[in-house]
């Protein structure tokens, strides 16, 4: 029973198949066992519901705030999530997409799987210039490809060895000018403009792996991160959140429980676990599975367990990488981009090498900014554009009030433009740093934790920052929450064989 998936729902299993798995799940050792998940992000709501599925009766989630999904967060907007990285059956949170009826027929089709993009969409793009004018296509074109190619050797490193520098960023900045003098040497007049963009994609990058600068990130395990081919944005992503919560039993969840310290390892008690909640409340436990960011995990492991962690794990905790990606929404009357236009990248031509960082944060945080992204259709957003901004430059703007972020953006987009009546009429952001149970948003190389979990595995880890290939991603925290449930369902009855990654 243990190695074969479970049904989506009782629906797809005849009753009598159902009557007998739950008589030989009452026989099966250690369901009464008490496991309490901290954290209802998409780790921890899928251990839990791995748990649940697998007969365990005593099942609790603490969540700190008032709501489901973590990272995942959906309003009019999408500020968490919104991409699935590999939609293909590969992807955990495809799949369950799919089940849940949340994808269009396009974005099933084998065409839209089969689409290999690198790790990045494949969108339409347009180029807007710090001196307010459109730059051609055909002039930027060998710029993604140059730098396309030179990302690719720095994933080779993570298996051939023998890196030439330490970080990602090194590399670009010591490989791009000599490639670039090779192949754009007969275009003498194009050469600023193809170096201002590279600098814009060392942005881009750095919001994509969710680093302040791809210096922090090393070259040698650069591609310890496994890219899934293709790319879909899922409009509503918290609809899976809903989804999953609506298959869990009623109240399994206890809302605004903040977890002061989990005290573990202890002797003279009924169970070896205590959950102390900032509210005072202790909840008792056989073992704990612990989903909480790395962010967060990072600012306060020193007080989170107790005894605190083997100083193997605090190291490998905190030379983890865990940054700041956010966006910035953009509503407009109407749009000043093309109708096919689905990316716009600012390239700013009067910055000087190919830096990631601004020189001045307080003054010059805006030029961190990297571009935009389209949101489409426009029936259902209007016309809206999405800004992505990382690093300590994101973070300061998070403690800028809305009226200075909306000003500084609408000096940027007449700028770029060249147009001085164009302005947003709505702003949102996002401000994932501040956010107390987050502190970030998602991790970048994480290492794995060293050491292994001893019998009888009382604090367990999971995230996406403890997934060793697919971290920073959804599916690769949801597989991280199964993967801990599985720790426990094997620890009880260690005879089947072990679970796949599927529900």
């Amino acid at each position: 029973l243990l190695d074969t998936a479970p049904p989506a729902s009782s629906r797809d299993t005849p009753a009598s198949s159902l009557a007998d798995l739950t008589a030989v799940m009452a026989r099966r050792p250690g369901l009464d066992a008490r496991i309490v998940v901290v954290g209802c992000g998409i780790a921890g709501l899928g251990a839990a519901q791995r748990l649940v599925r697998r007969g365990f009766r005593d099942v609790r989630v603490l969540e700190a705030t008032a709501r489901s999904g973590g990272r995942v967060h959906t309003g009019r907007l999408e500020i968490g999530a919104n991409w699935i990285h590999g939609p293909s059956q590969e992807n955990p949170v495809f799949r369950l997409a799919c089940g849940y009826n949340l994808l269009d027929q396009e974005a099933m089709s084998e065409e839209n799987q089969a689409v290999d993009v690198g790790g990045h969409p494949p969108f339409v793009p347009s180029f807007l210039s710090s001196n307010g004018r459109w730059l051609s296509a055909d002039v930027m074109a060998p710029v993604i490809q140059l730098y396309t190619s030179l990302l690719d050797k720095c994933q080779s490193f993570h298996t051939t060895g023998g890196e030439p520098v330490e970080s990602v960023g090194e590399f670009i900045r010591r490989e791009l000018p000599k490639l670039a003098m090779q192949e754009w040497q007969d275009q003498p007049a194009a050469w600023d403009a193809r170096m201002a963009f590279a600098r814009t994609l060392l942005k881009v990058e750095c919001c994509v792996c969710g680093t302040h600068s791809m210096d922090h990130v090393g070259l040698g395990a650069f591609g310890m991160y496994t890219t899934l081919i293709s790319l879909h944005i899922i409009p509503g992503y918290e609809g899976l959140i809903d989804h999953m919560m609506a298959e869990l039993p009623k109240d399994i969840v206890s809302y605004n429980r903040p977890v002061k310290c989990i005290h573990w390892n202890e002797s003279g008690s009924a169970l070896p676990v205590r959950i102390e909640c900032e509210n005072g409340e202790m909840v008792p436990a056989d073992h704990v599975i612990l989903t909480v960011p790395l962010g967060y995990l990072k600012k306060h492991q020193n007080t989170l367990l107790d005894p605190p962690l083997p100083l193997g794990k605090k190291h490998s905790i905190q030379r983890m990488g865990f940054g700041t990606n956010n966006k910035i929404f953009l509503e407009f009357e109407e749009p000043f981009w093309e109708p096919d236009c689905e990316i716009i990248y600012l390239v700013w031509e009067d910055e000087v090498g190919l830096t990631d960082v601004v020189t001045d944060i307080r003054t010059s945080w805006i030029k961190k900014l990297s571009g935009f992204t389209v949101l489409k259709p426009t029936e259902r957003y209007g016309h809206v554009l999405c800004g992505w901004i990382a690093g300590h430059e994101s973070e300061y703007m998070e403690t800028l009030s809305e009226a200075e972020v909306l000003h500084t953006v609408t000096q940027l987009i007449r700028r770029f433009t060249g147009n001085p009546i164009i302005a947003p009429r709505m702003l949102l952001r996002s401000q994932w740093h501040s956010q107390p149970y987050t502190c970030g948003s998602y991790s970048y190389l994480p290492l794995p934790l060293s050491g292994s979990h001893s019998k009888p595995l009382q604090v367990l880890f999971a995230g996406e920052a403890t997934h060793p290939r697919f971290f920073s991603t959804v599916h690769g925290a949801l597989e991280s929450g199964w993967r801990e449930a599985d720790r426990l369902i094997h620890h009880y009855d260690p005879s089947p064989a072990p679970l796949t990654s599927r529900l």
